[in-house]
């Protein structure tokens, strides 16, 4: 932990975190001294971003190779009608330096793949997935089990979101694992393409990734502060509609390829993130 000093400016800025007994001055160092990687300045990234900025995350990456489309506007509140065109990456650290300049932005203006997720993930705490494609999902959480990075899963649909986190922790030995699923143990493989459709064919609420965005950054601001209780082995489901919150118990899969007793993935060069998201044929 580095000086646990904040000067007056941070003193005033993060007053409401400091007066809190469960954070104080030394908790606000922890989340100025995190970094958190977010994959994706769309939907579910927009607020992740804005309230992570806003919290005090020392360092924060964005990861994403769109840019700023008009239809976007709609649920991506880092964006603004003057950013169409613009890469995402570009307007979403713009927004965050008028915010709070206590924040180190490093923009990726990639797709995530195979090639260059050891390198995009490894220098980060916490990675919050605010992906739209099932490919990225079973990626980040294939190389983030492989390397015990924390993992923070949102997704959305029409009306209703999903949250969990996966912290990968598996210090205490294999017998660990029995609460600590993995998004394969969910969902092992990808539906086949074309079967789930997208946001731009059926439409989405636009407050809808607000809400579940901004719960996957407050697992990722408990994880940092080691305080409360992660949705770790459990799948936190919200609608909209009805206006209810949902838990499922979620267990970990022995037959899991990735986290199980025997697993078939050692890298994410076994897997083909095309398609199913399933194992590399022989």
């Amino acid at each position: 932990m580095s000086d646990l000093r904040l000067d007056a400016t941070q003193l005033d800025r993060y007053s409401r975190h400091v007066i809190m007994d469960e954070i104080g001055p030394e908790g606000q160092k922890r989340l100025l001294d995190g970094s958190v990687l977010v994959v994706g300045a769309g939907g579910l990234g927009s607020p992740a971003i804005q309230y992570l900025a806003a919290a005090g995350i020392g360092r924060l990456g964005i990861v994403d190779d769109d840019a700023v489309e008009r239809s976007n506007l709609q649920r991506q509140i880092v964006h603004g009608d003057g950013d169409v065109g613009r890469p995402k990456v570009e307007s979403a650290a713009d927004y965050v330096a008028a915010l709070n300049p206590d924040v180190d932005v490093e923009t990726h203006e990639h797709r995530l793949a195979p090639e260059n997720v050891d390198e995009l993930v490894a220098d980060y705490d916490v990675v919050l997935d605010a992906s739209d494609n099932f490919a990225t999902r079973y990626l980040l959480n294939d190389h983030c089990v492989l390397t015990e990075t924390p993992l923070s899963h949102g997704a959305i649909y029409r009306f209703e979101g999903q949250v969990t986190t996966f912290t990968n922790d598996r210090s205490d030995g294999a017998d660990s694992t029995a609460d600590r699923p993995c998004y394969r143990c969910l969902f092992p493989e990808a539906p086949e393409p074309g079967t789930v459709p997208d946001c731009a064919t059926t439409g989405v609420l636009g407050v809808l990734p607000g809400t579940v965005g901004c719960i996957q950054a407050t697992e990722v601001v408990k994880y940092l502060l080691e305080k409360g209780e992660l949705l770790e082995g459990r799948l936190l489901m919200y609608d909209a509609m009805d206006m209810t919150f949902e838990t499922v118990e979620m267990r970990s899969n022995p037959a899991c390829p990735v986290c199980g007793d025997d697993p078939a993935i050692d890298s994410v060069d076994d897997v083909s993130y095309e398609g199913t998201c399933s194992l590399t044929a022989d």
